[in-house]
């Protein structure tokens, strides 16, 4: 196995790809030529590490990778076409092309191509990521080797910092509500007016205090999370982000 290829175009090499329940054709010149593309590429779809946290993530940052000259984000794993779509849709990643390498000929053509059949998965992908620019390969993260399923470099973060370490990630904002609350809806309008995207978790009648309570340590909802931080209720929003536009 080749550890780098950097300098190097990427290999030449015809994908099948499914869409719209028909087969397609799509060559390695139509995914990297004249294009800026993050690559990232990991042993299987459905796996673990890759439906936790590999795939999720960079779907997540894309566009702050968009914001930042990448034309496209490709998802490369050694899987026919039939599974790569079902995992795109399962992931709802939306943002990513899933690029399956049915027969390994790309990942072949990387070095990356790894025998895993202790575990039944036969010939697979390393775990790596890629910045392309124009078909040619600038720089590479390719996990240790070690055994097991090392995840360490080729990450979403470790490439944008890479790519620009300045950039600006997007906020993790997340609120519990429940149906009927007009604080929570308070709590919504205020975070969409000060230009936040968050996930909303509605939560039912029969357990909302007990889940409300484990996480919070309260018993009412709204209770909101910006970045890891539990900002409160509705009222408590309020403060911080006047705080926040005052300091």
């Amino acid at each position: 196995m080749s550890d780098n290829h950097e300098g190097r175009k990427v290999p030449q090499v015809s994908f099948l790809i499914r869409e719209n329940h028909d087969w397609k054709t799509v060559t390695t010149d139509e995914l990297f030529a004249g294009k800026t593309v993050v690559v990232f590429s990991l042993p299987g779809a459905f796996t673990p590490t890759c439906s936790s946290t590999h795939l999720p993530r960079y779907n997540e940052l894309a566009p702050t990778f968009f914001a930042n000259g990448v034309d496209s984000i490709l998802c490369v794993s050694v899987n026919d076409a039939f599974v790569m779509n079902e995992w795109a849709a399962n992931q709802e990643s939306d943002n990513i092309r899933l690029i399956p390498d049915g027969n390994g000929e790309f990942t072949a053509g990387m070095g990356q191509l790894v025998d895993k059949a202790d575990l039944g998965f036969g010939k697979r992908s390393w775990r790596y990521s890629m910045l392309v620019r124009d078909g040619v390969v600038e720089k590479m993260f390719v996990e240790p080797h070690k055994p097991g399923d090392p995840f360490e470099v080729s990450d979403a973060d470790t490439m944008l910092n890479y790519l620009n370490p300045r950039a600006r990630k997007p906020d993790r904002v997340a609120v519990f509500t429940r149906e009927g609350c007009q604080y929570c809806v308070e709590a919504k309008a205020l975070l969409k007016g000060a230009g936040y995207d968050f996930e909303e978790v509605v939560l039912p009648h029969r357990n909302r205090s007990r889940v409300i309570g484990a996480i919070t340590g309260e018993t009412t909802v709204p209770q909101v999370f910006i970045n890891g931080e539990h900002i409160g209720g509705a009222d408590a929003l309020r403060s911080w982000l006047g705080a926040r536009k005052a300091a």
